[in-house]
């Protein structure tokens, strides 16, 4: 891409990180995105000061064309509209030609989740999975923090640990944007914490000079000092292995899931479980109603004798 453009993605990025407190992920999708559309430009002669609203159209069905999923587009075209109300509103240019886009509607999905009876599993499943103590009960402590939280994958191998000390029956969460909340933490996974802290704490202290103490709750050897997403990504599979799940249904965005969806069915409140989400909108929340109805379909289906009987009848009139 041009310098120019090159520059005016760069300042819109450090912007974003700067005042709005945009996680790192984020950036990172915005500027693979941004990227990718300053390269287009380059190559039609285009930069962000000259083109227009039928330009960035153009762009998008380029976007189509190479088969792009339409989530990926939508994401794209989000990350354009950005960069072009940013552009505005520092004076780049006189207007903002993505003001009015509208971009593919996304694909209406539910979100993957496990039943009550899988989530023991992959529960009982940590408790005997690692190569040591240390492990098997950082191991536990993971997964029950996870369950009984929420917690985005990004928020649970951050934690500090100072915010962990003294038992504590909630703890703040720094979510997306830098977001806080306060989560309940159950009586399992404060048992569990005690156990993990206790023997990290020793481990931590057994360390020889001059290596300092992580300020994490689950420290880790990389760059970064602590458990990584892709470490954590990685259990969670060997987890749902070993308690005969399919790895391919078990992720730490469904442990999310299923913390959500239990909640739910136990007769939480959807504005509660909003705040424990950490979620800006209910709208996001609401699709755990969604998942719920689906859920209770196919347990009339599958079980009610009346249901049953009308398969066979409708079988038996073919």
């Amino acid at each position: 891409m041009t310098h120019d453009t090159a520059r005016h993605i760069s300042t819109f990025l450090e912007a974003q990180a700067a005042e709005l407190g945009a996680a790192r992920n984020t950036l990172l999708a915005y500027g693979r995105d941004l990227t990718d559309f300053g390269d287009w430009l380059e190559g039609r002669g285009l930069t962000i000061k000259d083109i227009g609203r039928e330009g960035i159209e153009n762009y998008l069905l380029h976007c189509e064309a190479q088969g792009l999923a339409k989530s990926t587009r939508a994401r794209r075209l989000s990350a354009i509209r950005q960069l072009f109300r940013f552009g505005f509103e520092e004076g780049w240019r006189g207007d903002n030609p993505a003001l009015r886009l509208k971009g593919p509607a996304k694909d209406a999905t539910l979100p993957a989740t496990l039943d009550r009876a899988e989530m023991e599993a992959l529960l009982e499943a940590a408790r005997d999975s690692g190569r040591d103590e240390g492990e098997r009960l950082r191991n536990i402590c993971l997964m029950e923090l996870a369950y009984a939280t929420g917690m985005r994958v990004s928020e649970l191998v951050e934690l500090p640990v100072a915010a962990l000390r003294g038992n504590p029956a909630m703890i703040l969460v720094r979510g997306k944007g830098g977001k806080e909340r306060m989560v309940p933490l159950s009586t399992p996974s404060r048992a569990a914490l005690a156990e993990w802290l206790s023997h990290r704490d020793a481990a931590e202290a057994a360390r020889p000079a001059p290596a300092r103490p992580s300020r994490f709750a689950f420290p880790g050897r990389g760059a970064a000092g602590h458990l990584t997403r892709q470490q954590f990504h990685g259990l969670v599979k060997g987890f749902a292995l070993a308690a005969g799940i399919d790895p391919a249904r078990v992720t730490p965005h469904v442990l999310r899931h299923a913390f959500a969806t239990h909640l739910l069915a136990g007769g939480a409140d959807l504005r509660a479980i909003q705040m424990l989400l950490g979620h800006a909108d209910l709208s996001t929340t609401e699709i755990y109603t969604h998942v719920l109805d689906e859920h209770l379909r196919t347990l009339v289906l599958d079980h009610h004798p009346l249901a049953r009987n009308t398969l066979v009848l409708k079988d038996t009139e073919r």
